[in-house]
């Protein structure tokens, strides 16, 4: 079947989730005609489990999960913490989308499968990166420097936060900068008895809200949470942030935008008489039929890998390794956060306190090792910051109590004595350029595209990171005076890359074109009407959750794309 041609557009944008969706929204609202492409089904916001299959209360087998659908289409996907048979609708289908498993060394790549990306299913924890982590990788030499300070990027976190909503405590600490937050969530008396102790036995660990994308006061057309739990199966009501939610309907109510779902990305042309891309490749995935489109501005905003296979994908005689790949970093320098190691206490106090509603996030200690400077004691550069729980059994730890009717329900309805708080470390990883993803050479999926494979393994950085984060989280537990301390997980098997979900850096931006992709505006050092603004454009990690990072650079590319456009260099 041929190429079919289409009326072209200001901009198109590939990709609906965190990055894409807020592409879409500021192109749009600046006055630009977008065509916004989605590799994944259409999914209307607040629609219920498999749509029209059933509502979303009702759910097959009461929930349980459907072991033989998982193993044959989902194997891997059912494998992360948010995947339930609530939300399967929302995840790739393995079977369908397979990727290189078994080429290089292992990677999990989780995706989304559905309009709005993996922002459906996000874990929501929402932080700046600090003038430190932009300035790591000068001052300890590993990577390139990144080419934006956070001087330049505060005002753009600043308006992002305000759109999205963000729910947190100020603590004027310049590793965690402060942000523009709603009210924060309340704690559990337990968070605070903790907190007490804390600060008169280890007065370097701050203890505070985790900064949640999760709102606490209303915002047009999204309600405060109403503390129901199971953010990952999609929050009809908006609390959370979404593409779904808050950045496509601010999009579609402009009148500018043009949606297509079922469309997968082939490649990009690029003219090199030009210089740019001339036109955007795609195929439908439901009929096969293959289209193109061009417009003056492309943002890529696939997701990390699904971006970085697209530009792999996209050769031509000007860049036979890759669009925009004149450096050849394209696809190396590949980044994740460690996690899964920590410790876990058990407590006794405040039992009279009850554990009431279902709050969606825990507590958050920011890095406290390598701040300012590298401590005497720290075998590893840079740091990490531990995510916590705080839990309270209830009726399920009564199920040996004996008795009969109404004294036996009055027994099941007490709360199990004891509390649990568990801190749960995520590490910075270094860019190295061994880490990497890359095209198969012997496999193609349905589609006829070159599949992923990765080479991944963590550094000796890491390693010896991670000793220090399980040690320090008994300490730290020990100090909140628990009862009972238990180191979780082994410092000796870190968790498998890409289980952080984090995963960024295939595509650096930086000032040098022959060691970086994109320039300090998410912009091709060689093809200026591209952007790509996701996880690929990052220097380096931090030890924080990047989303916010990706959306506020993603808001600032699209300004300046738009007063590039304007004034004719674009």
């Amino acid at each position: 079947m041929g190429t079919e041609q289409h009326h072209d557009f200001d901009a198109i944008v590939i990709g609906s989730g965190i990055s894409g969706g807020w592409a879409a929204k500021e192109l749009t609202e600046k006055g630009l005609k977008v065509l916004l492409l989605e590799r994944g089904r259409e999914l209307a916001h607040g629609s219920g489990y498999l749509g029209e299959h059933a509502p979303s209360w009702k759910l097959p087998y009461q929930g349980k999960p459907d072991r033989e659908l998982n193993a044959t289409d989902y194997e891997l996907q059912s494998t992360v913490y948010a995947f339930s048979s609530a939300n399967r609708q929302f995840w790739n289908n393995d079977r369908l989308n397979p990727y290189a498993m078994d080429e290089g060394k292992p990677f999990k790549w989780y995706r989304g499968a559905a309009v709005g990306g993996k922002s459906l299913m996000w874990g929501r924890q929402t932080y700046r990166l600090s003038e430190q982590d932009f300035n790591a990788n000068k001052a300890d030499g590993h990577g390139i420097p990144w080419p934006v300070s956070y001087e330049e990027i505060a005002p753009w976190y600043s308006h992002v936060e305000k759109f999205i909503g963000v729910n947190g405590r100020k603590e004027g600490l310049p590793q965690l900068p402060d942000g523009e937050f709603q009210k924060p969530m309340d704690w559990y008396p337990l968070e605070h008895t903790i907190q007490d102790r804390l600060a008169k036995a280890v007065p370097e660990i701050t203890l505070t809200n985790a900064r949640t994308a999760i709102l606490t006061e209303d915002l047009p057309g999204r309600s405060a949470c109403h503390y129901c739990g199971p953010c990952e199966r999609g929050c009809s009501t908006g609390s959370y942030f979404s593409s779904q939610s808050s950045t496509l309907p601010a999009a579609t109510a402009t009148g500018n935008l043009t949606l297509k779902a079922n469309q997968v990305v082939d490649r990009l042309e690029y003219d090199h008489s030009q210089g740019r891309i001339s036109r955007v490749h795609v195929i439908d995935s439901e009929t096969r039929a293959r289209s193109s489109y061009s417009a003056r501005l492309v943002f890529l905003c696939a997701s990390t890998v699904a971006s970085t296979q697209i530009l792999l994908n996209s050769t031509s005689e000007t860049f036979p390794n890759g669009l925009a790949n004149r450096s050849g970093a394209l696809g190396h320098y590949l980044m994740d956060h460690f996690l899964g190691l920590g410790a876990a206490g058990m407590f006794t106090d405040n039992a009279d306190s009850y554990y009431y509603g279902n709050r969606p996030t825990g507590l958050y200690i920011p890095r406290f090792r390598n701040v300012g400077k590298q401590d005497e004691d720290a075998a590893f550069v840079r740091g990490y910051g531990y995510q916590t729980m705080t839990m309270r059994g209830s009726w399920t730890g009564q199920l040996n109590a004996t008795g009969f009717g109404a004294a036996l329900k009055d027994k099941l309805r007490k709360p199990a004595a004891t509390w649990t708080f568990y801190a749960g470390g995520f590490g910075e990883c270094l860019p190295n350029a061994s880490n990497r993803l890359f095209l198969s050479k012997s496999k193609k999926d349905r589609f006829g595209i070159p599949q992923v494979a990765f080479d991944f393994q963590w550094s000796d950085n890491e390693r010896a990171m991670a000793v220090d984060v399980q040690a320090q989280a008994q300490r730290i537990v020990k100090a909140a005076g628990a009862a009972f301390v238990m180191p979780i997980g082994n410092s000796d098997e870190l968790s498998v890359p890409g289980e952080g979900i984090h995963e960024m850096g295939t595509a650096r931006m930086g000032d040098d074109p022959a060691q970086s992709v994109l320039n300090r505006w998410n912009q091709a050092h060689d093809v200026p009407n591209l952007f790509v603004t996701d996880g690929s454009f990052m220097t380096s990690s931090s030890c924080v959750n990047p989303s916010l990072t990706y959306m506020a650079f993603t808001a600032r590319a699209c300004d300046y794309a738009v007063k590039q456009m304007r004034a004719g260099t674009i």
